[in-house]
């Protein structure tokens, strides 16, 4: 690099004699030359392309301070940086936007885009989507690192009661962090089907028994499969509301909220059964109770804290409301208009089985949908030929939002194991940085230690690296590396 006060420089012109709009610089990026007009340049002086015209004049100094050399004979600046996308970048100064290529790391181009100060509104729309996807993915991927690292570390400075804390929910609520964890997550998984199962079972009148009045019951081993049941849930969740984090964040979390739903209704039958008896007639209370054991359905749902493909599945309904509202939209007017041609078809037959179009409603529905039970059906040959299209526009109306709803699935599911990998790479990655960083250091050491010949079972003890102590040392280290992660950022 061409250093300032060089002799093999030639003065910079500082007359004045060229104006900024005629004048005409050579910027190599990369190897790759390109020539620019003031008058371009000048559209969008606060760029780093438009300073170079009115940096000339200031000396050798302040060209250094905006490229990375400079050669004078030529005017010709030099930059170590990426050819594609400065390329996309100078579109701003002939289109006024910029287009990102397919390929380019939508981070490293945003990163080069501050290099050449050059203001993100330029970029197109489409391309923000992109770099707006992008960002949420090393946040997610940043703060997965951060949670296992969170795990992993040991603060010495916490209460023993906080240890507890965390090691607690650790254990409930992080299967893969231990052996003792996955059979608590394998147990609590069984105990939602048996309760499941019982449920189910107890309804079969030959299972059932009849009580002193003559109501017929659950039988007793069922109800004490199902209280044993219920107490594992109570005790489950009475634990990971304590050793919480955040209670209130946990107490209105969906899935907890279905946790309570399958827990509630046993203690409230319960309670109605021993006291509401005194309160109410016996025939009241044993209809909410029968009221509150049909919600026990609500366990069902507890299978999704254990099972990532229901978890994968409610994601891509979420982010498929638009296609859903969509294919719901386009039922209710096939429905609406098919109901009512129905019915007006099938006024001239005396035995119709179309009283009114609210009544028709009930038609269109299952034949649309092609269920077709055949309490309803058309008589004449128009109801007939009424009924043909409207299923047939009904099949095309399910069929049409069907394919960007499993799109949803495959690329949110998709996108998870990615995530991951790029989760664990990230901690291969900075355990290999802190290793060779404390192999260094260890090296040292051991060759003062040779030379003192302190050599021995000390010495070779030395060399042992522990694999929690690389992760948690670089919770309170300083880093002097950059991941990855960092690098896009």
């Amino acid at each position: 690099i061409k250093m300032a006060g060089d002799s093999r420089f030639p003065d910079v012109d500082t007359d004045g004699s060229e104006k900024n709009e005629e004048m005409e610089i050579v910027v190599n990026v990369g190897g790759v030359r390109q020539v620019f007009y003031g008058d371009n340049l000048n559209r969008y002086p606060e760029t780093r392309l438009a300073e170079l015209i009115n940096c000339l004049s200031g000396g050798y100094d302040s060209i250094f301070s905006l490229c990375d050399d400079y050669d004078p004979a030529k005017r010709e600046f030099y930059f170590d940086r990426d050819p594609d996308a400065f390329k996309c970048i100078i579109d701003v100064y002939y289109f006024g936007e910029i287009h990102m290529k397919k390929g380019i790391c939508p981070i490293c181009f945003k990163n080069e885009m501050e290099f050449w100060k050059v203001d993100l509104k330029f970029l197109d729309d489409c391309c923000k989507t992109h770099l707006s996807e992008k960002k949420e993915e090393l946040e997610e991927i940043a703060r997965r690192v951060q949670l296992i690292l969170d795990d992993l570390g040991v603060d010495a400075s916490e209460s023993r009661w906080k240890k507890c804390q965390k090691y607690i929910w650790k254990f409930l609520e992080k299967p893969e962090s231990s052996y003792p964890a996955r059979v608590i997550a394998v147990l609590s998984f069984l105990f939602i089907l048996i309760s499941s199962v019982v449920m189910c079972v107890g309804t079969i009148p030959d299972l059932q028994v009849v009580d002193a009045e003559g109501n017929r019951m659950e039988h007793p081993t069922l109800d004490s499969i199902e209280t044993a049941c219920i107490g594992w849930f109570t005790m489950e969740y009475v634990l990971r509301l304590i050793s919480s984090p955040n209670k209130l964040h946990f107490a209105l979390s969906f899935m907890n909220i279905v946790d309570v739903l399958a827990i509630l209704p046993f203690y409230v039958s319960l309670t109605l059964t021993h006291l509401g008896a005194k309160l109410m007639e016996l025939s009241n209370v044993q209809q909410a109770v029968q009221a509150l054991r049909i919600m026990r359905i609500a366990r069902i749902f507890k299978l999704a804290r254990h099972s990532s493909g229901l978890q994968t599945l409610t994601y891509a309904l979420k982010r498929s409301f638009k296609e859903l509202g969509l294919l719901l939209m386009y039922l209710a007017v096939g429905i609406f208009v098919f109901s009512a041609l129905g019915y007006t078809m099938e006024q001239s037959h005396p035995e119709t089985l179309f009283k009114s179009i609210p009544q028709s409603f009930w038609w269109a529905i299952i034949t649309m949908t092609t269920v077709g039970y055949g309490d309803i059906y058309p008589k004449t040959t128009l109801g007939k030929l009424n009924a043909a299209i409207s299923f047939l526009c009904g099949v095309i109306a399910i069929a049409l939002p069907i394919h960007p709803i499993i799109n949803n699935f495959v690329r949110y599911y998709n996108k998870q194991r990615v995530l991951e990998t790029a989760a664990k790479h990230e901690l291969e990655l900075m355990e290999l940085n802190s290793a060779e960083g404390k192999a260094a250091s260890s090296k040292s050491e051991l060759e003062d230690l040779a030379r003192e010949g302190k050599e021995g079972p000390f010495y070779s003890s030395r060399l042992k690296v522990s694999h929690s102590d690389t992760f948690i040392h670089l919770l309170s280290e300083e880093k002097h590396y950059r991941t990855r992660l960092q690098s896009c950022k």
